[in-house]
């Protein structure tokens, strides 16, 4: 009898130890940013980051709660060999989703696969971060806004009351001349205003004939030469755009793609590396992207901006390609988009973003003290939200650029012409880069 208990205790103790162990190998732990950054990766591709919406693959939401830890990282790693070895599940799935068969993901270590499946598994908690994130976002933009703003209306009042100032000191100086002349002594403010007022204005301008039509005569003058240039002003500044920001037809942010996602510019304007004109991407490029990312899920709104207001302009893609993101297919409609040209040489003016993007890049870069070529012209767009025109492009403007920008005598293209000349300063004017017939044909 003692014998059989002593082997009901040991089973029974095997069978608790060997619960306890499946339950510690099913439990999921993992890093859950590293899970986000890999799942952004590696499966955004097939299925939604929302992970609540049905794509290419299922929606994963709850997948740790129906399936093992362990058969999640079979499937993962290999779904093939787990159809092969007759599972019915892994069977079902390829056969409901019309026989397409899901990437293997062999290079995935356990605990990249537990970092994915922690994030699957902690969905919730992963938004409630992301909304701190933009609440604390938008309350340190408003902070820095609210003290920006106090600081310009302090020092605005400040230079106010320095001209003020300058005045009532220049008044003060000149009736002291005026009290002087008339041997009187006693000077205050009050009537320091009220003498320059009534001595100086109305006296002056008011006077005899001859000093009448002098005042008229320097007025007139002053209007006219001030009225000429003015208008001289004016005509130079006929077609120079700076500043200029159109709204688009759809909104894009190249704050959103470029800074924040980093997106090449060349992936987007493949054209201006080797190409006169940078182009603009067709929407194809768009739904390279797009074709799986159909919703804004970032950390960065634009003050004013929602979600749902960049989940709409997504929307407009969609429709302008003709492509329906439930059946997953083309239709034959499409709507062209009409995006507004905002850099727009004259048809008389000449350019070519090849040889400045190739040719000029180094030297370019270095005068204009950027990290990127194309910022020497179009400002920190990768900053914009909504891009703007921000240089003149006038001809005074390019000129004085190649009277200051080297050439790259290393480069392919000036190497034949100036083999001997590595350590003399040529600039881009000293070749004839600012003859007329340069730019002008």
């Amino acid at each position: 009898m003692k014998r059989i208990s002593f082997f009901i205790f040991i089973f029974s103790f095997f069978l608790i130890g060997e619960g306890k162990l499946k339950a510690e190998t099913d439990t999921i732990k993992g890093d859950v940013e590293n899970g986000t950054e890999l799942f952004k990766k590696n499966c955004t591709a097939c299925h939604s980051l929302d992970l609540e919406k049905k794509m290419i693959g299922p929606a994963l939401y709850g997948v740790t709660e129906k399936r093992s830890r362990k058969w999640l990282h079979q499937w993962i790693r290999n779904n093939k060999s787990l159809r092969e070895n007759g599972d019915k599940e892994a069977i079902s799935i390829y056969e409901e989703y019309g026989n397409i068969e899901m990437n293997a993901f062999p290079q995935l270590s356990e605990k990249q696969i537990d970092d994915i499946l922690f994030f699957i598994k902690n969905k919730d908690s992963i938004k409630k971060k992301e909304n701190r994130k933009i609440n604390h976002y938008e309350y340190e933009t408003n902070n820095e806004e609210k003290q920006f703003l106090v600081k310009l209306i302090i020092f605005c009042f400040f230079i106010l009351f320095l001209i003020l100032l300058w005045i009532v000191y220049k008044i003060q100086i000149l009736n002291r001349l005026i009290h002087k002349s008339e041997g009187k002594t006693k000077v205050s403010i009050f009537i320091c205003i009220k003498d320059f007022i009534i001595n100086v204005l109305y006296q002056k301008i008011l006077g005899d004939d001859k000093k009448k039509w002098y005042l008229f005569s320097c007025f007139t003058g002053f209007f006219f030469l001030l009225g000429t240039y003015e208008t001289w002003n004016f005509l130079m500044k006929i077609d120079v755009n700076k500043g200029y920001k159109p709204k688009q037809p759809i909104y894009f942010s190249h704050k959103i793609h470029s800074e924040i996602n980093h997106i090449d510019c060349q992936y987007c304007h493949s054209s201006a590396k080797y190409g006169k004109v940078s182009g603009i991407p067709s929407v194809n490029v768009c739904m390279n992207c797009h074709i799986t990312i159909h919703e804004y899920n970032g950390d960065y709104l634009e003050k004013g901006k929602s979600r749902d207001e960049y989940n709409r302009e997504i929307q407009k893609i969609y429709k302008a390609v003709g492509w329906n993101p439930e059946t997953r297919k083309y239709s034959e409609k499409t709507y062209p988009i009409q995006w507004i040209r905002i850099h727009n040489m004259p048809d008389f003016v000449y350019f070519d973003h090849s040889q400045h993007v190739i040719t000029g890049e180094k030297k370019i870069r270095k005068l204009k003290k950027v990290n990127l070529v194309c910022n020497a012209c179009h400002g920190e767009i990768q900053k914009m939200d909504t891009v703007e025109m921000s240089n003149d492009f006038t001809m005074e403007w390019c000129i004085s650029c190649h009277k200051n920008v080297e050439i790259d005598t290393k480069n392919k293209y000036y190497k034949e012409y100036f083999p001997n000349k590595k350590n003399k300063k040529i600039t881009v004017d000293m070749i004839g880069g600012i003859e007329c017939a340069k730019c002008h044909y």
